[in-house]
């Protein structure tokens, strides 16, 4: 099979209407003047597998695959890349000319990366970090923080056993610390990570005391809607850097874009007022 004189790529997921990510390699592609096609694709679950078999025929260059395929995706790709069978989930999809499928998950590069840009400052060695939730976003960022030298992380989750099983699966530099206690650890932590979806529009409210909190301590919310949410506010009213979570969605569809697409994006402010609309 040879590559298609006009590659496609999109996302899969359902529901999908609200994603970003067509909006962001819409912009990539016309900047660069690349033609190709970024699409979104609403998949049931009992058609997933069909669906990818079908693509790499149909012209698609690779796709990026969200809620909620991330995990079960894996049992039908033929190579899968060691970060993401770490992190247990795939993101990112790349149909290789011979029809076979390549899994990777990106999300804890866009994770390390948009930290670097929105806190130039941060150094992952400087201390503990204190990731909040269990989730599959959790895995990702335990995964890239402790990749990037974090000393040790301290992770808590309102259902514990969620947070042991992530220990289990990263080891002893994860420790596991009580829901109620949450409060009490964040003086240790030289980064602050909110990996829930507490905050985000249409959701609870985060609710854990940030009396402890350093200036020193920087803070970041995987949320991007609201931008600045009401955890990162209140760590920029303790005098903390804050980075917010919209460059982690920016930065983690650089690498499949270049895959699919032969160029590598930057991440700048035009990208983000796109995206942001």
């Amino acid at each position: 099979m040879t590559l298609p004189s006009i590659p496609l790529a999109g996302v899969i997921g359902n529901p999908i209407a609200h994603s970003k990510s067509p909006l962001l390699h819409g912009h990539w592609l016309k900047t660069y003047g690349i033609t190709g096609h970024y699409v979104p694709l609403e998949v049931d679950a009992e058609h997933l597998e069909a669906v990818l078999k079908a693509m790499p025929q149909m012209g698609f260059v690779g796709c990026n695959v969200t809620i909620p395929h991330k995990e079960r995706v894996v049992q039908f790709v033929d190579q899968i890349t060691d970060r993401a069978t770490l992190i247990g989930a795939v993101n990112t999809l790349i149909f290789r000319p011979d029809g076979s499928i390549v899994g990777d998950n990106t999300d804890g590069y866009g994770f390390i990366e948009n930290l670097r840009h929105g806190a130039p400052e941060w150094q992952a060695e400087a201390g503990p970090a204190v990731v909040l939730g269990a989730g599959g976003a959790a895995r990702a960022v335990v995964a890239s923080l402790l990749d990037a030298g974090v000393p040790e992380i301290l992770l808590t989750n309102r259902t514990r056993v969620r947070a042991d099983r992530l220990r289990e699966d990263f080891g002893a530099r994860v420790k596991v610390v009580e829901w109620v206690q949450a409060g009490n650890i964040l003086e240790e932590a030289a980064t602050l990570v909110n990996t829930t979806s507490l905050g985000m529009a249409g959701k609870s409210e985060l609710r854990i005391p940030m009396d402890g909190l350093r200036s020193e301590t920087v803070v970041t919310d995987l949320v991007y809607n609201p931008l600045i949410t009401n955890f990162l506010k209140t760590a920029q009213e303790r005098g903390c850097v804050t980075v917010d979570g919209l460059g982690m969605l920016l930065h983690q569809a650089v690498p499949g874009f270049e895959r699919w697409f032969g160029r590598r994006p930057v991440v700048d402010e035009a990208t983000r007022q796109v995206v942001l609309g």
